[in-house]
């Protein structure tokens, strides 16, 4: 299938955590990243410039429902396809990692040569964790052995052991560990780009709101300084592993809010 072109980001809500290896809560995450979104506190523009105020600039499909955790998989693969082909580049809000696999299966059959910029404390690359290949530890594992993306490049990794070390030269990943960053010039791509930005990235002190809290990770500052070093057309994202049952004075979450408005403002630039 060629690659097509889109328009306007849309938001879609995907509230599951059941594969969560740690704590659950994320999936309680959606909603609170959109009210800290919208909050009066803050105003619509963008570092970059634009104005997400306007009308009609992106829209919002809402959350996802799921009746049994065995179907969500499918049915998060369903409503991402069904976005990008009335035209629209899916923002999706999770929820735990996991999420990732199944949106990329919508994306991967539309877009050849795409290339993935990951934002994570881990790689996710474990073929199985703890008897589940389809962990939030193994999302890019999957990804990667089905041929969703031509590159996969991630920044902040600061956990990484002989397994996916193992992983990442086996699938060809580009791993830019927190200790390398910046790495502002290796984000220069062309082509279609898909950013997953899991919240743990950042070090805990600017978002305690996770459920895997890895020090030494990257400031607010920084995360949006890579952001908006990226180039191509940004064709979809996702934000996830924000987890409310951990946050601290709803920190976390207008933190998430804010990466978010500086997802939209890369992608409508």
């Amino acid at each position: 299938m060629p690659m097509q072109k889109i328009s306007t980001p849309t938001l879609l809500g995907i509230p599951f955590d059941a594969n969560s290896s740690y704590l659950r809560g994320p999936a309680d995450a959606p909603p609170l990243i959109r009210q800290a979104f919208h909050c009066d506190s803050s105003n619509s523009w963008t570092e970059s410039g634009i104005d997400l105020g306007s009308p009609e600039i992106f829209s919002d499909a809402g959350d996802l429902n799921f009746p049994q955790d065995e179907t969500a998989f499918d049915l998060i693969t369903q409503a991402v396809a069904k976005l990008l082909d009335n035209g629209s580049r899916p923002v999706c809000l999770g929820g735990d990692h996991s999420i990732t696999f199944p949106i990329l299966r919508a994306f991967g059959k539309r877009f050849p040569g795409l290339a993935i910029v990951h934002f994570d404390a881990h790689p996710d690359l474990y073929e199985e964790f703890e008897g589940n290949r389809f962990s939030h530890a193994c999302p890019f594992a999957r990804i990667m052995e089905q041929g969703l993306a031509q590159r996969l490049i991630q920044l902040g990794i600061r956990t990484m052991n002989q397994h996916q070390r193992q992983q990442a030269e086996h699938y060809g990943v580009e791993v830019i560990e927190m200790k390398a960053l910046p790495a502002l010039e290796k984000l220069r791509l062309s082509g279609p780009v898909y950013i997953s930005f899991d919240v743990d990235v950042l070090d805990p002190a600017f978002a305690p709101g996770v459920s895997h809290r890895e020090p030494g990770g990257m400031s607010v500052r920084e995360a949006v300084a890579h952001l908006h070093a990226i180039t191509g057309e940004i064709v979809g994202a996702d934000l996830v592993e924000y987890n409310p049952k951990q946050d601290v004075s709803q920190l976390t979450a207008m933190v998430c809010g804010k990466i978010l408005k500086e997802i939209l403002g890369r992608m409508l630039a």
